[in-house]
């Protein structure tokens, strides 16, 4: 888990957008960069209300994975759903 410490602690540390997309690139793989932003995009949908189906429709996505995501914001503790009620402000 020190692993997974460190690569938060890297997020962590970075306070510039500029400088947080560079990071993120140069991390991840355009097909993981595109995996994560599709989430990110099913969730804040999911959280505005749109129906899962047609989440499915409109992305081109298995209701598997909006699922997921379904469930990340279902939790109580979700820090996801936190992050993204305080995006839409």
């Amino acid at each position: 888990m020190a692993k997974a410490d460190d690569i938060a602690q890297a997020f962590c540390s970075i306070t510039d957008l500029r400088t947080m997309r560079r990071f993120i690139s140069e991390l991840f793989t355009a097909a993981e960069i595109k995996d994560i932003t599709l989430r990110w995009h099913l969730m804040q949908m999911l959280l505005e209300g749109v129906a899962q189906r047609r989440i499915a429709d409109d992305l081109g996505i298995s209701l598997c994975k909006i699922t997921r995501g379904s469930k990340i914001l279902k939790k109580k503790d979700s820090v996801s759903r936190r992050i993204l009620e305080k995006s839409k402000r």
